[in-house]
Parts: structure tokens; sequence; C-alpha cells
């Protein structure tokens, strides 16, 4: 019996090393998902539905670093995927959809389920095409896979019913394995940027995703310059664990004297990030950009001077071109407000009453002294996130996977599942918010042996009872903690546990995280420790000097 075209895109993909497929559950009638069904090579892995199956494979790649895929069917099935999609346009990560459509002869006739997915989902992809005939399937697969390859992000394959089903009759050219090369800066703005650093007297570095690979230069570029390290979200995995130099995070989640490192400095440099948040960056004094991207530059606040090539390559280049003879006063400076700041911070963590009500800080922090070195963590957006932002210790190899860029609520038990199939060995923890765990994500833990460590952060008014109910009656193991006395055997039991296991954690619904804002009376209080009339200059005037 001959291939149909859905079966011999299934035999390409696995040569293309695809291992797992993250499909939407109960479409088995699918052409495509009947050939992944049968495949015994390729593990499926069933989510709730399209935006889930979207968020777990962006989840899977963003960790590994290679090409995930996932399904999607006709109709709404289809436009759900939209959500996950999404995810993956400000992401270093790389999902292929493949989506089957109605059959070519009911388009254009308002057939049921008819949407034009194509058209849909192309907001979301770089890649997008619709196969009209065996002949093209594998040649459009082809050109989807090595498009991610190149550029990464979301690519879309739209397979009519009628096409996918029909026997296939090519076989694509191989496409060669293509690694993506380094890029070196341009030699002008090199020394360009080396002469505003050695001009700066106080120079802060912000960090973001983009600096993935380069953080061992940048810390000995910040250690020439003498300068404070403050990153963004995404750069939190990268920079924050055992760097001397970093003063904590910048944005809505922030903490630290990150904030103000970034504000009170002569000179900024944004090393591989598209940081948005424009009100927590300097309007007045200059600001440099360092972005494989060009088309990041100055998008956020004005630059005195961008420059296009990889981080590590600009660091390591940047190196020789810098005094030596610098002063530190900026730097310690930074760093002793740091562990001021770090003191109100953890306050929670030292001052714990065992009989009070359970605070989401000292848990976060508690689960994350016990976890493994290299967990990975999910947080849901909110809350969660917010929490892990500011308490979670990214020690070690330790990853946080999260909808950072679409903010996407309830995504993270769906990014735990694809996390965990994606790589067996790691630990997986999810911060999961108030919304109710999906019952079919959580039969996908059991069916697929996967032991997720899901944390239900209960803080409603009316404890949230249905997802622990759900959870037991499949066999996951379930524990409930109300009190910080009983925390730490708790959390040990949960992450000790073989398989699943949810911690349905009761919390002080009175406990809110205060966004940083840096009032005018707070700004001039730190300003107070410069010498001399200089604070109340910049306070009043900023900086007008440009590199």
């Amino acid at each position: 019996m001959e291939a149909t075209v859905s079966e011999q895109l299934v035999e390409l993909l696995v040569q293309a090393g695809i291992g797992q497929v993250f499909v939407p559950a109960g479409e088995s009638l699918n052409p495509l998902m009947t050939a992944t069904e049968r495949e015994s090579r390729l593990r499926r892995i069933p989510l709730s539905h399209g935006e889930s199956a979207a968020l777990a494979a962006a989840a899977a790649s963003r960790l590994t670093g290679r090409t995930a895929v996932c399904c999607g069917s006709s109709g709404a099935g289809s436009l759900r995927l939209l959500g996950g999609l999404c995810e993956l346009q400000r992401d270093a990560g790389a999902v292929l959809a493949l989506v089957v459509d109605v059959p070519t002869c009911h388009a254009g006739s308002r057939y049921v389920q008819e949407c034009c997915p194509a058209v849909h989902l192309h907001a979301a992809a770089g890649f997008c095409e619709r196969v009209a005939s065996p002949e093209q399937a594998p040649a459009v697969l082809a050109e989807a896979l090595q498009q991610l390859r190149a550029r990464g992000g979301a690519g879309v394959m739209v397979l009519p019913a009628d096409v996918a089903a029909a026997p296939a009759v090519s076989r694509p050219r191989p496409r060669p394995a293509v690694s993506r090369a380094s890029l070196l800066p341009d030699g002008a703005a090199l020394h360009a940027l080396a002469e505003a650093l050695n001009r700066a007297g106080r120079v802060t570095f912000l960090c973001g995703a983009g600096c993935a690979g380069a953080r061992s230069d940048l810390m000995a570029l910040a250690r020439r310059v003498q300068a404070p390290i403050a990153y963004t979200l995404g750069g939190k995995e990268i920079m924050e664990a055992e760097n001397p130099f970093a003063v904590g995070m910048v944005g809505p989640m922030g903490w630290g004297a990150a904030p103000l490192a970034v504000l009170d400095c002569e000179l900024l440099v944004l090393w591989g990030t598209d940081f948005p948040f424009d009100e927590f960056l300097p309007s007045m004094s200059p600001v440099v950009q360092v972005d494989r991207d060009v088309a990041v530059m100055g998008r956020r606040t004005a630059i005195a001077l961008g420059v296009q090539g990889d981080v590590r390559e600009v660091a390591r280049a940047l190196l020789p071109l810098i005094n030596r003879d610098r002063s530190d006063d900026f730097l310690c400076a930074s760093l002793c407000r740091h562990r001021r700041s770090l003191v109100e911070l953890e306050s929670h963590i030292r001052d714990v009453n065992e009989q009070g009500s359970l605070r989401p800080e000292y848990l976060t922090r508690l689960i994350s002294d016990y976890a493994e070195p290299d967990a990975v963590w999910v947080a849901d957006t909110g809350a969660p996130l917010l929490w892990a932002a500011r308490y979670l210790r990214l020690l070690g190899s330790r990853r946080l996977l999260g909808s950072f860029h679409c903010g996407a609520l309830g995504a993270a038990p769906a990014q735990a599942i694809g996390a965990k199939a994606a790589e067996p060995s790691r630990q997986v923890i999810a911060l999961c918010g108030e919304s109710e765990l999906s019952l079919s994500d959580l039969s996908t833990l059991v069916r697929a042996h996967l032991s997720v460590k899901l944390l239900l952060c209960n803080n409603a008014a009316e404890p949230l009872r249905a997802s622990p109910a759900a959870a037991r009656a499949l066999g996951i193991r379930t524990l409930r903690l109300r009190r910080p006395a009983e925390a730490p055997g708790c959390v040990k039991r949960w992450l000790a546990e073989p398989g699943p296991a949810l911690l349905d954690a009761y919390l002080d619904a009175g406990a809110l995280a205060q966004t940083p804002e840096l009032s005018l009376l707070q700004h001039a209080d730190h300003l107070a420790e410069s010498p001399g009339l200089e604070g109340v200059r910049r306070l009043l005037y900023g900086r007008h000097r440009v590199c």
C-alpha cells in the first residue's frame, strides 16, 4: 500500500530529527493526526487544544534550540494555534505548525469549518504556505524547515484534507544542515563604542536574552569598564547567577538596584535586548545598543549609536580597546544599594510566622532552594511569574520559561509538558495561577509519563477545588499546603515524587508585590549620595553629553 502525503511528511519529519509532535486532543480522524499516530518513531503528545499544542512546542524549541512541530485542525482548531504561534514572533524558538484545512473542492463555498487558516495565521508566521497538490507538499516542508533553521520563529504549512490523504507522488531534494554564522561588528562602530565607554564615568550594562553564550565575555568587559549589570526578564537566566556585577532586574517585575543604575548612569549599553518598557529607560542620558537585528535599533528609546553584531563577538573585540585605569565608585555605590534593597526584598523570607499565612515569597524561595541545579521553571503570567522573577535563584543551568511576550493566561501547564517531553531527564516545575488546570493536560501528564511538578497558587477568595480533585482522580499525587511550618517537608515530598505531582498551596491573599517606581523623592534620596551639586544638577537637568 503506497504512502499518503501525510505519511510522507511524517517520514520526512523523522528524517529531519523531529522526535515528538504536539497535537490537540481528540483529532484522531484527521489524516495528518492518523499518520502521526501510526509512526512509532514519532512521539505524539496530546494537549487540550491548538494553542496549548503551539505553546508546548514553543517551550520545547526554546529549551533545546531545535525546531519543534505541532498540529492543528480546520476551523476553530486552526485559529486557536494563533495565540501560541504569536509567542514565537519575538522568541528564540522555532515551531512548524501543520494545519489540515477543508477539502479543496469545498474551498470558497463557506463550507463547515472553512476559515482560511493560511490568511489568519500569516500574521504570526514568518513562513506560511498552503499546499495545492501532492507534488508540492514535500518541497514546501523542506522549505519550511530550512527557513526555520535560518531565522527561527513560526512556520505554517496548510494541507487541504484531500491533499493530506492523497497518495504521495514525489520526493524532495535533500537540504544541507546549515549553522548560523557569527556576526562580526563593523570596525568604525566598534571604535565609536569603545570611545564612548572610555569617555563615560558611570556606565551601566542592560542585558537581555540575546546575551546567550556571551556571559563570560560580558562579565570580563564589565570588570574592565567597572559597570553594574542590570538585566531584563529574558536575561535573568543568563546574567543573574554568581555574577559579582549583577544589580537586579529592570521592568515592571524588576527589583534590586537595577532601575536606578539604569537611570543614574552617564552611558547605558543595551546588550541583546529589545526591552519594551521605555518608562524604565533614561530619556536624556546617551544610550547605545548592540544586537544582531538592525530592526530593533532605537525601537524603544533614542540611541546615540547602534552596533550590529553578536553580543559575544562585540564584547570580545571591545575588551582590548577599553582603558584600564577607571574609577569603581559608581559600581561600588550600585552594589551597595543593591545589598540594601535585598534586605527589604527578602524580609518575608527571613521573618516567617510559622503558624501564620503562607507567603508566596517564602514558598518560591523554598522551592528554589530544594529544586535541582538544572531544573526548568515555567511560570504563568501574573503573580507566579512576578514571584519567580524576584525570588527564584537561577543557579547552575536552570532555565525560566513563560509566555513573556504575549502574556497568555494559563500557559504554564502546556509549556511544562513541552519542556518535559523535550528534556525528560530534567526536573520541570510549573508555577500555575488561579485558572483551572485542563483535564486534558492533566491526563497527558499521566498517559505520557511526564513527571511535571505543578504548583497551584491558590490565593482566591473561593479556593480552587476542581483542579486538585481532577488530579487525584487521574492518579496524580496531590498535596495540600496551608502553613509555613509545614512547607519545608511538604515541598521536599512534592519534588521527590517519581511521577507527576500537584502542590495545592493556599497563599496569603493579601500578599501584594509593588512595581518598582522611582519617584522624585526616591531619586533625590539616592542622588544625595553624590558629592556637591553634581547630584542636584543631574536630577534637574539630566545629561546632555553625546557619544
